[in-house]
């Protein structure tokens, strides 16, 4: 478990830990508020969209090969990304990173489900979460004190050593689970995936830059954005197609109520994450002038509560009650993120601690809770085809938050030229999904702890012995 934890880790660290950096990237590469912010976008798009067939391509040739091929690809891409001189060259370097990502996120879930018995794996998720939250939060605190004494270059150079430490322990210390069919793969269903994601997210994220008219020719932003939902609907079509006959999302995995339920939160806590940090990272570096490693120290706290309470929430989370700690977890993020929004100014910015508290604190209870809750009924059959569609469901969300924030911060920068509000209305955005979200987690199911769970609290860490392969 700590092996995988340790790549997992990193992966979801460059979700964020180049938001500190933006402001540097500008300067040095001599890039756009849009260029920079594909920096981000690109990671998380290359991120999402193949989750899909990757959790396939691991029941097929095995977890922990998919696993080790993503994380040689990420750490080859985390190498180029910090030798990049030029915005086009970073971004191109983001998208191999996001696809090594992808290849990695889907099979530590395989191997929690599948190592791990349901009366166990709430403590195991606990970890899990932690983790996810930890780095999620914890990237520009890091990223500050790599940017402010070495270079924006060196918050990809870090990803080298601990990559190859996670190789090592890869090898070493995790079993080599053998799969047991040779599923067939959606191609087409990729390929839909891929193009509607992609229109959709360009359209938002670029449609200021284009002042919502014409890309190219004819070509509007209008329907660029409209291609894109037409593709994923299409997309969707296609997956309840008689005609497919291994769809990459299953639809009838959506009967679990749960489970639907629990997608539609997880796609608004990654629209949060990504949307609250990225537009704050910026700010805190160009309104009160901090240096990237105070605006790191300034989001800190949140990454310090989402850690620790993600730990204890995971291990409450086989509860039949479980659903009430996403639903506090959502409105301790609302109380967060609705201080912060009346908070913003150029004067200290330690004003901003509780709220920093009550966010990492909402998150940690909403992280590993939620994904016990969403996937705790679902039958084994398609715990597989389940992990892939939560892991895209998140990141799916994250694309989104990175996409419509920057499309926010655009449109009110160039109507009033003020940063604070342009941060302002981002932030009221991210309050109408956690109001999304909260509704979702209020209409979970209740289910039954599984067998042989008297205590929850008293879950036993996930540190549990397992076969060493030979």
């Amino acid at each position: 478990m700590y092996a995988l934890c340790i790549g997992f880790f990193m992966t979801l660290l460059d979700t964020t830990i180049v938001n500190v950096a933006l402001p540097s990237m500008i300067t040095d590469l001599n890039a756009s508020l849009n260029d920079v912010i594909w920096v981000v976008s690109a990671y998380l798009l290359a991120f999402a969209v193949p989750l899909l067939l990757t959790g396939r391509l691991g029941d097929r040739y095995g977890p922990k090969r998919l696993y080790g091929i993503g994380l040689v690809l990420f750490v080859a891409a985390s190498l180029a990304c910090g030798l990049a001189t030029s915005a086009e060259a970073l971004i191109t370097a983001r998208v191999f990173q996001g696809l090594g990502a992808a290849a990695m996120t889907p099979q530590t879930m395989a191997f929690i489900t599948h190592l791990f018995p349901a009366n166990k794996r709430g403590a195991a998720l606990g970890m899990w979460g932690s983790v996810a939250g930890l780095a999620t939060i914890s990237g520009p605190l890091l990223g500050g004190v790599l940017v402010t004494h070495l270079g924006w270059e060196w918050i990809f150079f870090v990803n080298l050593p601990i990559g190859v430490l996670a190789l090592v322990l890869l090898y070493l210390w995790v079993p080599d689970l053998r799969p047991n069919r040779a599923p067939r793969f959606d191609v087409l269903g990729v390929v839909l995936c891929c193009l509607g994601l992609g229109l959709l997210v360009f359209g938002i994220q670029n449609g200021e830059h284009y002042r919502w008219g014409r890309v190219a020719g004819p070509l509007t932003i209008a329907e660029v954005i409209g291609a894109g939902v037409l593709i994923l609907v299409l997309f969707v079509l296609w997956q309840g197609s008689a005609r497919n006959p291994e769809p990459l999302m299953p639809l009838r995995i959506f009967r679990n109520r749960n489970f639907s339920l629990g997608n539609v939160a997880n796609i608004m806590i990654g629209i949060t994450v990504t949307g609250v940090f990225v537009p704050l990272a910026l700010f805190l570096q160009t309104v009160p002038k901090l240096s990237p490693l105070m605006t790191g120290l300034v989001t800190a706290p949140a990454s310090l509560m989402s850690g620790v309470v993600a730990i204890f929430a995971g291990r409450l989370s086989n509860r039949a009650d479980a659903k009430y700690l996403p639903i506090t977890g959502f409105i301790l993020m609302a109380l967060g993120i609705g201080a912060m929004t009346f908070l913003l100014g150029d004067g200290p910015q330690w004003v901003l601690l509780p709220s920093m508290l009550a966010l990492g604190t909402g998150m940690g209870l909403v992280y590993s809770p939620l994904t016990n809750i969403s996937t705790r009924s679902l039958d084994r059959s398609l715990l597989g085809a389940g992990s892939g569609i939560y892991n895209t469901s998140r990141q799916f969300g994250n694309v989104l938050g990175s996409a419509a924030t920057a499309a926010v911060l655009q449109i009110v920068l160039a109507a009033t030229g003020d940063f604070t509000s342009a941060v302002r209305a981002a932030f009221y955005l991210l309050l109408a999904a956690i109001a999304v979200g909260l509704v979702a987690a209020f209409a979970f199911r209740q289910i039954a702890a599984p067998a042989g769970v008297t205590d929850s609290a008293r879950a036993s860490d996930p540190g549990l012995p397992v076969t060493r392969p030979s």
